[in-house]
């Protein structure tokens, strides 16, 4: 047999880091959350982690009071994003997304 020169084979590619599938940042926001949930409850309303964009948008469902209240961009805004922006400097945004209807 001749002498083949064996070309390396290129290392796998790794994979990008995606926020949203991130655990314990995942788990960081919840406690976040959880901090805050009392306060939204006492009012009929909550709110529900769906996903952390790529570029650290935190996408939340309202749920209950804070979906219908005309005042929930405010309580986004002042109250839900400046808190998780203080306890997870990384996020950009905080986002309501609406979740579609379960039927």
């Amino acid at each position: 047999m001749p002498d083949e020169k064996q070309t390396p084979k290129p290392a796998p590619a790794e994979e990008p880091y995606r926020p949203g599938e991130d655990p314990e940042l995942r788990q960081r926001i919840e406690e976040a959350l959880d901090m805050l949930r009392p306060y939204l409850m006492a009012d009929g309303g909550s709110v529900r982690l769906l996903d952390i964009t790529e570029d650290y948008v935190v996408e939340l469902e309202l749920l209950g009071a804070c979906g219908t209240c005309p005042m929930s961009t405010m309580t986004l805004r002042a109250g839900i994003e400046q808190a998780l922006k203080r306890t997870i400097p990384q996020i950009t945004r905080v986002e309501a997304v609406n979740a579609p209807a379960a039927y």
